[in-house]
């Protein structure tokens, strides 16, 4: 009788999280992430390119201001992984990110000077960074753990597809108006983005899910378990070396070309992000059906092993059609990584009201190495040219690949 009433009790639950999962309205999930702008893979490339292109400032230049803006910007992620952790509605904290990207957005389309575009660019870094680990503490709440692996590489899947629309829209902007008109997309694209979050029903998000079941941890104490989790730290360490050399690729390739192209740049720019993120749709579609039976680690190792490989390819010619061939290849590196980063996280930690915080340490991270790599990237162009600053970014990923292999199976840890 007590094993059937557990059996009963069993299939109660596993029917009442049936329940909450059909009706959290997933096509709203799908087009909240198909209309977020991607600042680091989509909109920092033209930044790039029109600063260094259109408004004629150095390399070392380019590289300072978003190194400045970088580290400022993701300074402020651990912060606020920690606010958004104990906000009871994180849809409005995705609105607020989204209201700030575009503010960001339009200052640097009105006044780009250096003061003005640090600045923006420093809240669109914070705000761009947030996008992603809010919305997967989001879903890590709401959907059942059988769900998770799938919803996490859908909600991948649809950002990518929104990157490349968006990469397109660039290319049509940038080269039928002025070249600052691109930036004012951030805003129409912000728009539907919250209209999207918004419209998914309140009383979904504050369920008792959603909440985790836990009561909310204090920041201090959080950051101590943090500090505690030896794996989190070797990822964290490893990812560190990841984006330090993977940062300034996609930039790289659009300068090189762009330079010898300028009437094109928006649209040399759009499709070295379209090659790289058409690629990581099918990324993202693999991690969600696979990540689970073959476990994090194998997939991490060869997402990490890619990068080194297409640094190395890019030194043999330069050809454009064969740098935006290799760059296709950035799709499998970071469309596998940044899939299943997030569900990483989930494993590493204990229970579901750290994780925000624990993804705001790892963007901060993330963000510290982006923002130096490109400043390191540019004064290696200036001194020495694309190729130096290729091999090194290839030695970086090789030493970053090595630290990986030192971190337990993340799926282990939750077993």
């Amino acid at each position: 009788m007590a094993h059937r009433a557990e059996q009963d009790g069993g299939q109660d639950e596993g029917q009442d999280e049936a329940g909450i999962a059909k009706d959290l309205h997933p096509r709203k999930f799908d087009l909240l992430n198909l209309t977020l702008v991607d600042v680091n893979g989509g909109l920092r490339p033209y930044l790039n390119v029109f600063l260094l292109v259109h408004r004629e400032w150095s390399a070392t230049t380019v590289g300072l201001v978003t190194t400045l803006a970088g580290l400022v910007g993701v300074g402020l992620q651990a912060p606020l992984g920690a606010v958004i952790d104990r906000a009871r509605d994180k849809r409005w904290a995705i609105v607020a990110a989204l209201m700030a990207a575009s503010a960001g957005a339009v200052v640097i389309a009105l006044w780009p000077q250096f003061w003005p575009v640090l600045l923006a660019f420093t809240v669109l870094t914070a705000a761009g960074s947030s996008f992603t680990p809010t919305i997967a503490g989001l879903t890590l709440g709401i959907f059942p753990k059988a769900r998770l692996s799938r919803r996490m590489g859908r909600n991948s899947a649809w950002y990518r597809a929104g990157n490349v629309v968006i990469a397109v829209l660039i290319a049509l902007v940038g080269y039928g108006f002025p070249d600052r008109a691109v930036f004012f997309l951030v805003p129409a694209l912000s728009f539907a983005a919250a209209a999207a979050v918004l419209s998914i029903p309140r009383d979904i998000v504050g369920r008792e899910l959603a909440e985790g079941g836990k009561p909310k941890p204090r920041s201090g104490a959080a950051f101590k378990v943090l500090l505690g989790n030896r794996p989190l730290l070797v990822f964290a360490a490893a990812i560190f070396l990841f984006q330090l050399a993977n940062g300034p690729m996609a930039s790289l390739v659009a300068q090189k070309i762009s330079l010898a192209h300028e009437t094109w740049s928006a649209a040399i720019t759009s499709t070295t992000i379209v090659a790289a993120q058409a690629v990581m749709l099918p990324m993202a579609i693999l991690v969600g059906r696979f990540a689970d039976g073959w476990g994090r680690k194998p997939i991490l190792l060869f997402a990490f092993a890619m990068l080194p490989v297409r640094a190395l390819l890019y030194t043999l010619s330069d050809d454009a059609i064969w740098l935006f061939a290799v760059q296709g290849l950035e799709g499998v590196s970071t469309g596998l990584y940044s899939a299943i980063k997030p569900l990483v996280i989930a494993d590493l930690m204990e229970d579901k009201a750290r994780y925000n915080l624990a993804s705001g340490v790892i963007a901060t991270v993330q963000g510290v190495a982006i923002a130096l790599s490109n400043v390191l990237a540019g004064s290696i162009v200036d001194w020495s040219g694309f190729t130096a600053a290729f091999l090194v970014s290839a030695a970086i990923g090789i030493g970053s690949a090595l630290l990986l292999t030192r971190m337990p199976e993340p799926s282990a840890e939750r077993a």
